[in-house]
């Protein structure tokens, strides 16, 4: 008889409950949180668990969420840095809520000092939290599977039968089943130890690593980016210059020597619209093009810019994003001289492309007493001149364009140092040329009309038109970068939530009446159904396969599922 040692029982359950914990173990990279990792007293031990939090995944969650938030104000306040109109216009508009709003650097949110903060630490987290667990994956890439615990059945899944095939046979077609299957395996003992599903823990790295390319991608993109618009009418050209631009905007540390070097030139803008049907005057094509080379002395290339088709030249793309009107108008003065001629592009008000805008002439004309002034011509334009509808183009195309000019003269103020717009005209020091019956002279004007001025002031001709294009010029690196950290995140993501790593112990002994004992168990990172269903598969095939074996319809060959074990922990 063997003696039973008092305490014996207590004992074997701590040496069970050790031992699956050693067979769960290193399921996950994730760090455990336990009663050791409370910080003791001392700086040291309070730097040490605040670093243990920060480095978290609830925190890295957290300070994830507080990005997204902080986000928020971004997109519904104007900013500072896009369009310092609309924040002076919404200080103007509210006077108590601005001086807070400046407080809480809600006017500049990504550049202010709490979402720098915010961002600051959550690259830290993520660092901290993705450095030691891919130290540790690696480690336990490079070891083996943990031998199987003592007692198989109190794993969640199991299953056992009895076959006359020798422990040796069935351990080595459970070691070639199992590498079939592309699980790490391998015998420890009396048992074969395997392991699937690594691509999981790879799957998480990845997402944690993409998030950290794709922070690095935004933050480079906002400081090095630039954007500019320019409007070019057809026949004219861009060259890629600060000083070409209409408007120009960039990050803190882009400077004028990064600007590509490349010029364009608008050969024709082409647009057609459904000319019948529910969506008469709708768009169907809009498309500029273009002539461009690369460098001082690039060779010529032909090009068409379509919506959401950019021309693409090193890192800076070209977009197509507004298209209008440029009548060509001649200017003569009382002798008969030519003072302006040129395309004057003008502002849409409507889809049907009604537009307005202003010819200035600064210098050059003479009125009829030989006295040098300044002309001012509101213009008004019609692409397709409806009879009875005089203050709106009844469709987008030239289909009877009508150009109605008001004319001015006196002082433009453009001497008075205060800028203006090239699309509004300050009468404060203008007088209208006045018609026969005294009012303000107003004609309308078909192509090669000329409108005469009162008492030989000259002569305003309507020669033609042609069209002009927006191009909005981007250029913003890392912006592949971002794109492929996304994609990236993407899979990594999916490959974390589908992909369970798994393990399983196969174990061959004999019996106490000589016949082989099989059992066979699985374990999974988190309760599955999984996990049953590839052993009862797995069980099968090796009953099926074992040397010997005992027929299935025999008494002593239990059916091979793989079932939770009665009273398997949970």
């Amino acid at each position: 008889m063997s003696k039973t040692t008092p305490g014996a029982p207590a004992e074997a359950a701590a040496s069970d409950e050790q031992e699956l914990g050693a067979a769960g173990s290193q399921l996950s990279t994730a760090p455990t949180d336990t009663l050791a990792n409370v910080p003791g007293l001392g700086v040291i031990g309070w730097t040490r668990w605040f670093w243990r939090q920060l480095t978290s995944m609830r925190v890295a969650l957290l300070l994830l969420l507080l990005l997204a938030l902080g986000a928020i104000p971004g997109s519904l306040i104007p900013q500072s840095g896009t369009d310092e109109t609309k924040v002076a216009d919404f200080r103007e508009a509210h006077g108590t809520l601005a001086p807070v709003y400046d407080r809480l650097g809600l006017f500049h949110v990504y550049s202010s000092v709490w979402f720098s903060a915010v961002y600051i630490l959550l690259f830290v987290s993520l660092i901290g939290c993705i450095v030691p667990r891919t130290w540790q994956f690696v480690g336990q890439l490079r070891s083996r599977p943990p031998g199987a615990p003592r007692r198989l059945t109190r794993l969640p899944a199991y299953t056992t039968w009895r076959t006359e095939a020798e422990p040796e046979q069935v351990r080595e077609a459970a070691l070639a089943l199992l590498k079939k299957r592309r699980f790490r395996s391998h015998l420890a003992g009396d048992a074969v130890a395997a392991e699937k599903g690594y691509a999981r823990e790879v799957g998480n790295l990845v997402f944690h690593i993409a998030l950290i390319v794709m922070l690095v991608a935004f933050a480079w993109g906002q400081l090095f980016k630039a954007e500019g618009n320019k409007l070019v009418v057809e026949g004219d050209g861009f060259s890629n210059t600060l000083t070409q631009y209409n408007d120009f905007k960039s990050g803190s540390l882009f400077g004028t020597d990064d600007l590509n070097p490349f010029s364009f030139t608008l050969d024709k803008f082409t647009g057609t619209y459904e000319t019948s049907g529910p969506n008469t005057g709708t768009p169907r094509t809009y498309q500029a093009a273009l002539t461009y080379s690369v460098g001082a002395y690039g060779k010529d290339e032909k090009a068409v810019v379509k919506v959401n088709h950019p021309l693409e030249i090193a890192d800076s793309k070209v977009y197509l994003t507004a298209h209008g009107y440029a009548p060509v108008i001649t200017v003569r003065d009382g002798k008969g001289d030519i003072v302006y001629s040129d395309a004057v592009p003008l502002l849409p008000l409507d889809s049907n492309v009604t537009s307005t805008g202003v010819v200035k002439v600064f210098d050059g004309y003479r009125n009829a007493k030989g006295v040098s002034e300044q002309l001012g011509i509101s213009a008004f334009f019609l692409p397709t001149y409806t009879k009875g509808m005089e203050t709106a183009s009844s469709f987008p195309a030239l289909g009877n364009p009508v150009l109605n000019l008001a004319p001015y003269h006196g002082d433009l103020g453009v001497d008075s140092g205060i800028p203006q717009s090239v699309y509004q005209l300050d009468k404060t020091h203008m007088k209208g040329f006045e018609d026969a019956k005294g009012a303000q002279l107003r004609k309308n004007l078909r192509p090669g009309e000329t409108m005469t001025l009162p008492d030989g002031a000259g002569t305003v001709t309507y020669e033609g038109t042609k069209q002009w294009a927006n191009f909005q010029v981007t250029q913003q690196p890392a912006s592949g970068w971002a794109l492929t950290g996304a994609i990236a995140a993407i899979f990594g993501l999916a490959g974390s939530l589908f992909i369970q790593r798994r393990r399983v112990w196969v174990r061959a002994v004999k019996g106490d009446d000589g016949v082989t004992v099989v059992e066979m168990a699985g374990l999974g990172r988190s309760e599955s159904a999984k996990v049953p269903e590839e052993l009862g598969d797995l069980a099968g095939i090796l009953y099926d396969q074992a040397p010997g074996a005992t027929g299935p319809g025999s008494p002593d060959s239990p059916d091979p599922q793989a079932v939770p074990a009665e009273g398997a922990e949970k």
